[in-house]
This record gives structure tokens, C-alpha cells and sequence, in this order.
């Protein structure tokens, strides 16, 4: 810290501290309001980030995309409705500032699924957001299930646990009665034109019933409380550390331990 200031050195100690490391993968959610005053603004933030992960690690954001379901469903306005570009397509403002900072970012790449899309920047972006199925978007063909794959790790820097997007990875895998499916068009571009798609997957716009809306943040609690993870501060932000593959197991069995109650 300088004069209360976090600078991009501070903040990559900080990182480093939490138990990222060079290499990694990781899937970040911000909260960039809870890590406090930055020298530099939230650019120190993702400088940092590619500080300690170096050239050869990846920083994921999750950007899904802004479509209301009024627009979406008003026949009337669909000759207006811009196509689904994953290049100029805004992240939806649910998600805060991050994945659009993260987006906008020279040499950053998204991938394809409209919904479920998500940015990468670093050694393996390509990799990451190349081939994302259209349909059941948070399954394993996705980034979701290539950071398990990767053995990667998700930071949540000051953002609320029930927003680890990374469980609904684990919904998709986990086998629990009255899974919802959801079924919605959208437009995307194909070969320059808009057309109009039907999309499915589990609906993961809604808590399965049964569950509290914050259910994702008693998963994460449980499994910080077996000891996995790691809690930290990045600048004044209170952040979790965990490692995806571990992460989305614990989530599976959680899911169906509960799955069995009903």
C-alpha cells in the first residue's frame, strides 16, 4: 500500500498470498468496489493478475450477454434486435465492470455461447473460448469444463460466493430430480446474417426448488470448511481462492446428497 493506495506491486503480493501462482488458469469474479482505493484504477487489478500468473496463464471473466427477455420475446422488435457478435456484444451489467474490462482488453478473446459466454485473456485464451457449445453452454464442452479440466482455479476478488459461476458447471454434471430445462431463441450471426436460434440447457436462471437463492455460497462455505481453498485480502477486498476440479466434485455430491432428500 501507498498513502492508502493499493498499487499494482501491493496487489500482486497480495495475489500471490491467496495462492496464485505462474501458470495458472484462472476464473475471476470482481467486485472492484471492495478492493478499495487503486493507484492505478481496476487496470492495476488486471495488471497484477497477468503479473503473477505470467505469459504462459490465463484470466477467464464471465460475460454472458445483454438481452432482455421482453426484447427477446416482443416479435415486433426482433427485425431489430442486434445479433449476438462475440466481438462487440456488450457483457451484461448484471455481472459488474470486470468481464468488460476484461473483454475490452487488447488481445482478449470470447467465446461463441451467447449466454454462457466468457472472456480470456493470456496463453490459452484461444483455448479456452474456441469450440463452446451453443446448447447446454455451462456443460463440458465449455470454458467452465475446460478450467476443470485444466486443473484451474477460481478468485472470487470481493465478490459474493453466490456468484461462483462455476457451479453451475456442477449443476449441469450433478444427477438430482426435476431439473429444469430451458428453452429460449436468440439471435446470432451465421456466415454475416442474423438468424434466429433455438438454444436449450438447464435453466440456470432459477434456484432448483427447495434450495435458498444463495444455495451456491453454502457450497463454497462447506467446502472452504473441509479445509480446501484459501481466504485472503486482495487490497481491502475479503477474497476466496479454490481450485476448479475440487470445486465442482464437492459441488456434484453436494447437489446429489441433497438431490436424495426430496
Amino acid at each position: 500500500m501507498t498513502d492508502g493506495y493499493a498499487t499494482r506491486e501491493s496487489l500482486a503480493r497480495d495475489l500471490s498470498a491467496i495462492g496464485l501462482a505462474d501458470g495458472d488458469a484462472v476464473l475471476v469474479h470482481a467486485a472492484l468496489r471492495q478492493v478499495g482505493k487503486v493507484l492505478g484504477g481496476p487496470d492495476d487489478i488486471l495488471d497484477a493478475l497477468r503479473d503473477v500468473i505470467g505469459p504462459a496463464g490465463t484470466i477467464l471473466g464471465y460475460c454472458d450477454w445483454q438481452l432482455e427477455d421482453e426484447v427477446r420475446d416482443d416479435l415486433s422488435l426482433r427485425p431489430h434486435v442486434p445479433a449476438f457478435d462475440p466481438l462487440r456484444s456488450r457483457s451484461t451489467r448484471d455481472n459488474g465492470y470486470w468481464p468488460e474490462l476484461l473483454r475490452t482488453t487488447p488481445g482478449a478473446l470470447r467465446s461463441g455461447s451467447p449466454g454462457a459466454s466468457m472472456a480470456a485473456l493470456g496463453g490459452e485464451a484461444e483455448w479456452f473460448t474456441a469450440d463452446h457449445a451453443l446448447d447446454y453452454g455451462y456443460g463440458p464442452q465449455s470454458p467452465l469444463g475446460k478450467l476443470v479440466e485444466a486443473r484451474g482455479k477460481v478468485l472470487m476478488l470481493g465478490a459474493p460466493l453466490e456468484t461462483m459461476t462455476l457451479l453451475h458447471h456442477a449443476e449441469h454434471l450433478a444427477d438430482f430430480p426435476n431439473k429444469r430445462v430451458l428453452r429460449y431463441e436468440a439471435p446470432i450471426l451465421v456466415d454475416g446474417r442474423t438468424v434466429w436460434r433455438w438454444f436449450e440447457e438447464f435453466d440456470t436462471s432459477d434456484v432448483p426448488e427447495g434450495l435458498p437463492e444463495d444455495y451456491f455460497a453454502t457450497i463454497v462455505e462447506q467446502f472452504l470448511a473441509t479445509g480446501n481453498g484459501r481466504r485472503g485480502r486482495i487490497g481491502e477486498a475479503s477474497s476466496v481462492l479454490v481450485p476448479a476440479d475440487a470445486m465442482v466434485a464437492f459441488g456434484v455430491d453436494w447437489l446429489e446428497r441433497w438431490g436424495r432428500t426430496l
